[in-house]
């Protein structure tokens, strides 16, 4: 049987399953709100995986029914170490909700694309109903939901200040980051106290792991990393004012850009969340190893002929490597990975593509050859030493430190080693690209031979004043890269373009700011049909502006587009070439063509 249908190549889902492995106990349960795809690229999977390699028994039940009976968490019954929830890939409010606070249609990670197949705050919901089910079981939570919701954070969709998502979820720890690491320590740990734990978890025996957060009832804690401490005020303090949250999330995303950061501490009612400091980055052949472990790249066989859009999306692609030193005020990647890069060597990586070529339906095509920030692959400072000092949230604004060592040789290596395998026809790059990190020679290279029509780059902003609060390069930076595109396309006769992303209601944009974009697009003819309206996402910099009205660093008070009707007229700027209602009646039925890709440009 092709491995790909075989049951026993996947961790088990079911009952059966479980009997077909001879297995009597599991040691580890893992719930999630995703599908079940056994894949590098979902969290669940890669969890499972390193649990297994590690010797554990690991079940995973994807999406389960939290309605009715709970008999979806029941089947398998208790496991004999703990249960793992995740959420899933994404935040389960920014799957399910629009930036209007809409409900979408569908959800990219269910199959046939189908929404409503996890609840609303789902790491909440699912540990509260494990909870009450089996009130003396550990419960360990994590994923992109849990990582930044581990202290108080402001909830777009309820529009409040929540606290630390350990006090509603009722678990007993929380991993923030990709977690490989810490969920072995902590099932080492809670195996070794299994024998002597007559009801739940003593949490002192898991003081001392790295990276996780956990509640408790005395802040007299010796803190990570020779003993460093921060104590930030507390959820009530931070309720009552918005400076103070402003105060805080300062301190937290200064803690998060470290290499040797402190332990956090902030009270809430009479508990204290007490989060530990990171583990020092992954090494190239730590990151390889999670990569070699029995992947089947494939979705489960329970999900056979059904399509699921987030793996159809990833299927014929690579990551190359973790992290991002961007520092993008609205974007959660350096919070939950890193800023510091941990890139797969090129030996891995070509291991894999050796493994999607068997995979149906492969026609010799990679679709991305990518990571977060596709051309930050083996960058890092010059002198580590220097980075084990640094606090700054970004390594490439408002300059580009001169301690980064911006050598494209390394990516531009495996680029011509994967293009000279017998199976590849053409390897593109479709993650998004910095354009202020580049050189002649790479973009040269990645124009001529790895862009499939049409490169995605994030501008973000036309306005200078809002591409500072973004953390982003000027608006002359993109025109200059755009001239260089353009030049290069036309000397070797090509007719690419580029697709750039710009986002409305951003903190700091006003009215103004958004005309000056449209009368930029219009004078480069773009015409951008599908566009991001800011969506406040926990734990950043822009969201914490949103909340506060302030900025974290100055305490200047900032511009924020914060009703409905102030959001729209932001966002209808971006369509300066659609005719108005009157105009369409006019023209006897105006009808606008869209792209797949969501622009129509001219050149």
């Amino acid at each position: 049987m092709d491995p790909k249908f075989d049951l026993k190549s996947y961790l088990p889902t079911t009952k059966k399953e479980v009997q077909l492995r001879g297995w009597k106990e599991l040691d580890v349960i893992i719930f999630s709100g995703d599908a079940y795809i056994d894949h590098p690229s979902f969290g669940a999977a890669v969890i499972g995986r390193v649990l297994e390699h590690a010797g554990y028994k690991v079940a995973i039940v994807p999406q389960p029914d939290w309605r009715g009976d709970h008999r979806d968490f029941t089947k398998l019954g208790k496991p004999r170490l703990f249960f793992a929830i995740t959420a899933g890939s994404m935040d389960s409010m920014v799957n399910h909700y629009t930036a209007a606070k809409r409900l979408r249609s569908d959800d990219a990670y269910t199959p046939g694309g189908k929404a409503g197949m996890r609840p609303d705050y789902c790491t909440i919901t699912y540990s509260n109903i494990l909870r009450k089910l089996y009130p003396d079981s550990v419960i360990v939570i994590g994923g992109i939901e849990a990582s930044m919701r581990r202290l108080t954070h402001y909830d777009y969709w309820s529009d409040m200040l929540k606290p630390s998502i350990l006090v509603d979820s009722k678990a007993d720890v929380l991993v923030y980051g990709m977690g490989e690491k810490q969920v072995v320590e902590i099932a080492k740990v809670v195996d070794r106290c299994a024998d002597d734990r007559p009801t739940g978890l003593k949490i002192v025996a898991l003081e001392d792991i790295p990276q996780i957060a956990f509640l408790a009832n005395h802040p007299s804690l010796q803190g990570g990393d020779g003993g460093r401490l921060l104590l930030l005020r507390s959820y009530e303090e931070a309720v009552k004012s918005k400076r103070v949250h402003a105060e805080n999330f300062r301190i937290i995303e200064t803690e998060s850009n470290k290499i040797c950061a402190s332990t956090i501490i902030q009270p809430v009612g009479e508990q204290y969340v007490v989060v530990n400091p990171p583990y020092p980055p992954m090494k190239s052949e730590e990151l390889d190893a999670i990569y070699d472990l029995p992947f089947q790249y494939h979705p489960h066989p329970k999900y056979k002929d059904k399509h699921i859009p987030a793996y159809e999306m990833i299927r014929f692609s690579v990551c190359m490597h973790r992290g991002c030193f961007g520092g993008c005020s609205f974007c959660t990647i350096s919070a939950h990975q890193g800023k510091q890069i941990t890139s797969r060597s090129s030996d891995s990586i070509l291991r894999q593509i050796a493994i999607l070529k068997d995979l149906p339906d492969w026609k010799g095509y990679l679709s991305d050859l990518g990571g977060p920030s596709a051309n930050m692959y083996a960058m890092h400072g010059k002198d580590m030493s220097l980075c084990e000092k640094c606090a700054r949230p970004s390594c490439l604004f408002p300059k580009i430190c001169k301690n980064l060592n911006q050598d494209f040789a390394p990516l531009m290596q495996i680029y011509k080693r994967v293009d000279a395998l017998p199976y590849i026809k053409k390897s593109f790059v479709g993650s998004g690209v910095r354009y202020d990190l580049m050189t002649d020679e790479y973009g040269r290279e990645l124009i001529l031979n790895h862009v499939s029509g049409r490169l995605k780059v994030a501008p973000e902003h036309t306005a200078s004043e809002v591409l500072k609060i973004m953390r982003k390069p000027s608006w002359e930076q993109y025109e200059k890269f755009y001239r260089f595109f353009e030049q290069v396309n036309r000397e070797a006769g090509l007719k690419q373009q580029i697709i750039p992303y710009f986002i409305s209601s951003h903190p700091g944009c006003t009215n103004a700011d958004m005309k000056h974009l449209a009368e930029k697009c219009k004078q480069m003819h773009y015409r951008p049909e599908q566009v991001q309206d800011f969506t406040p996402t926990p734990m950043t910099l822009a969201t914490t502006m949103f909340y506060t009205g302030l900025n974290p660093y100055t305490m200047q008070p900032i511009y924020v587009a914060r009703t409905k009707e102030e959001k729209q007229k932001q966002n209808a700027f971006f369509f300066w070439w659609k005719p108005t209602k009157d105009e369409a009646k006019s023209s006897n039925g105006y009808k606008s063509s869209k792209t797949s890709k969501g622009y129509k440009g001219k050149r």
